[in-house]
């Protein structure tokens, strides 16, 4: 069991022990131990698809944005241009054991976690539309809107207000022609 290769994040890496790596984020908080059940292969063991029993631990050091990455997109002669920039978040794990059989997690990292959680690819639940259910709630509970404040007229200007504001500047004086060097 020297080493394994598990799925996280919608990538595959192969990982052995005291292994460093980033990863897509995760949703634990630093020095907490975070579990990897899709191993797709152990050592010699090759999973369909993945390997009964077997569990990646890894202790999750931190998490932080990227590089920015810039995506800059022309098309020539159609004064077309786009520009815009994405930073990733990705966790950096530290792995820390290699688990078949079944065997759960020993807390032998650094920070002692008091939970482990576990990592799994799961399709995000959908959500329900907005249109259908925000009319109904609005209905039910539609405050009574105040109507909007109009805005008081501006007092006449007195001799004190002027005597506060600054001259105005001087315009600025047109540099001196350059003389020509021949």
């Amino acid at each position: 069991m020297t080493f394994a290769v598990i799925k996280t994040g919608g990538k595959q890496y192969k990982v052995a022990a005291n292994d460093v790596l980033k990863i897509e984020k995760l949703d634990a908080e630093a020095g907490s131990i975070v579990t990897f059940d899709q191993v797709l292969m152990v050592g010699d063991e090759v999973g369909a698809p993945l390997v009964e029993g077997a569990l990646v631990a890894a202790e999750l050091l931190e998490t932080k944005k990227q590089k920015t990455v810039i995506i800059f997109k022309k098309n020539r002669r159609h004064n077309y241009r786009r520009r815009n920039g994405h930073r990733q978040l990705l966790s950096t794990v530290r792995i820390t054991e290699i688990l078949t059989g079944g065997a759960k997690p020993s807390v032998k990292a650094a920070g002692v976690a008091t939970s482990s959680e576990s990592v799994s690819e799961a399709a995000p639940a959908k959500k329900a539309p907005k249109a259908a259910a925000a009319p109904a709630a609005e209905k039910a509970e539609a405050p009574a809107k105040k109507p909007a404040k109009k805005a008081e007229p501006k007092a006449a200007a007195t001799d004190d207000t002027a005597a506060e504001k600054p001259a105005k500047k001087a315009p600025a004086k047109k540099a001196a022609p350059k003389a020509d060097k021949e």
